[in-house]
């Protein structure tokens, strides 16, 4: 407690915020940091946000867009990693945090880690596929080289073409093939090839080097400028050892310059000695197919006759058919009138006059029949239609009635009374006589 004469000091908040940051620079003005990654975000502005933590702790941390340039790899979540920064208090939220001027992750080095992540991302691209790889040509006349003027690579390659094959048209375009600016010269140089030269082949080539000398061609734009190339591309980076992201991207990769002067042509003694071979061969299959038409002309040249006979031959020939020719058309003429002479009888014994008098001759006879059926079915129809009508009329009520039996209906129903129970006193009833009929009034009944 402050003494009774003493007013003790009372601080705003942003006085006390500013007091407690001038503290931690202060006193953590540049540390290094380890930990884990965690809630990492790149929002449009560049920056890098993310959370460093360890198991018993965690503190904000912020890189900005001009320490993210420098970065070769790229943050992600569950990384771990070192760091180094200062420490501050970010005054709109009361909280510490750490701003980041160097990042490298745990165990790997960033160049390696960047290097699987570009991979990485250009092979789910397609850029590595091998079907969209263009072929070499057998033998090019014209081959582009970029590279460096001065190194070694471009000395090893000439060396070897001119050796094995001297006659190639060998274009070198000058690019820095290390530092920062190299990508960007390389990208260049390959479109401007593309542009302006008419090459079969372009060497993209270089010396061998340590990982960070070679990063120039560990970029995606120089990768995609590779497959961009509608000309093969040869990458020839380093030495055997060596591996970049343009040897992926490349047509073809070899594993030093030497070795991609050797992949793009043969030797050219082997070429000759091909030619004199291919030429030997043509000489003797020419030679023996000479002989073979020699032998067939003599073969052909024995059988052939004086041309005299073989037209007395033709001539006679062609008597012969025209004899058998005549004789045939003799049979074929008479056979002709033989058939058209059947045919007229036919069609006399056909004629329309004789068939309709034959058909009139069957409908009288048929109108005939019928009539005959007709009445006699009339007459047995008439008689069973009079035994009928006798029947009905045996059977009748009505010839009943005429023996002077009677019908009695109840009224006003008019149901036909068969039991007399059911029938009360003084109820209207109606008698049917053979002729006419009563309305009676029960005065009586009797049940039996």
């Amino acid at each position: 407690m402050p003494p009774e004469n003493k007013t003790p000091q009372v601080y705003s908040v942003s006085e006390l915020t500013e007091n407690i940051q001038t503290l931690l620079e202060d006193h953590f003005d540049f540390v290094w940091l380890e930990g884990e990654i965690s809630n990492f975000s790149r929002p449009a502005s560049g920056h890098y946000y993310m959370v460093l933590k360890d198991e018993n702790a965690q503190i904000r941390a912020v890189m900005f867009r001009l320490q993210t340039r420098y970065l070769k790899f790229l943050p992600e979540n569950g990384m771990k990693i070192v760091a180094q920064g200062r420490l501050t208090v970010y005054a709109p939220r009361g909280e510490y945090q750490i701003i980041l001027d160097y990042l490298e992750p745990m165990g790997v080095g960033a160049l390696a880690l960047a290097f699987e992540q570009l991979k990485k991302k250009l092979a789910s691209q397609g850029i590595f596929d091998k079907e969209i790889k263009k072929p070499l040509p057998f033998l090019p006349q014209r081959v582009a080289v970029i590279t460096s003027p001065t190194g070694a690579a471009i000395r090893d390659f000439l060396k070897i073409i001119r050796r094995r094959f001297a006659n190639m048209e060998i274009i070198v375009v000058p690019v820095r093939v290390q530092g920062e600016e190299s990508t960007a010269d390389m990208v260049e140089a390959m479109d401007w090839v593309n542009r302006e030269l008419n090459v079969d082949v372009i060497i993209l080539t270089r010396g061998g080097g340590s990982i960070e000398d070679l990063w120039a061609f560990n970029r995606e734009e120089l990768a995609l400028a590779i497959r961009k190339s509608r000309i093969p591309v040869v990458s020839a980076v380093g030495h055997e050892i060596d591996f970049t992201i343009a040897d992926l991207a490349a047509d073809f990769r070899a594993p030093t310059p030497s070795a991609a002067a050797e992949l793009l042509v043969v030797e050219k003694e082997t070429l000759l000695h091909r030619l004199e071979d291919m030429r030997n061969r043509l000489i003797s299959g020419l030679g023996r197919k000479l002989k073979g038409l020699n032998q067939d002309l003599d073969h052909l040249s024995k059988r052939v006759k004086d041309p005299r006979k073989r037209l007395d031959d033709s001539w006679m020939r062609l008597d012969e058919i025209h004899n058998r020719l005549t004789r045939l058309m003799d049979l074929i003429v008479r056979d002709r009138k033989n058939r058209l002479s059947m045919e007229k009888r036919s069609l006399l014994l056909h004629s329309p006059l004789n068939v309709s008098a034959s058909i009139k001759q069957r409908l009288d006879f048929q109108r005939t029949a019928i009539s005959h059926a007709m009445n006699s079915c009339l007459g047995e129809k008439q008689m069973s239609l009079s035994l009928l009508e006798k029947r009905i009329k045996d059977l009748s009520p009505l010839s009943i009635l005429n023996r002077g039996y009677s019908i009695t209906r109840s009224l006003p129903e008019k149901i036909v009374l068969r039991d007399a129970s059911v029938v009360k006193k003084g109820k209207q009833v109606q008698v049917l006589l053979a002729k006419g009929a009563l309305e009676c009034r029960v005065e009586k009944r009797e049940s039996e």
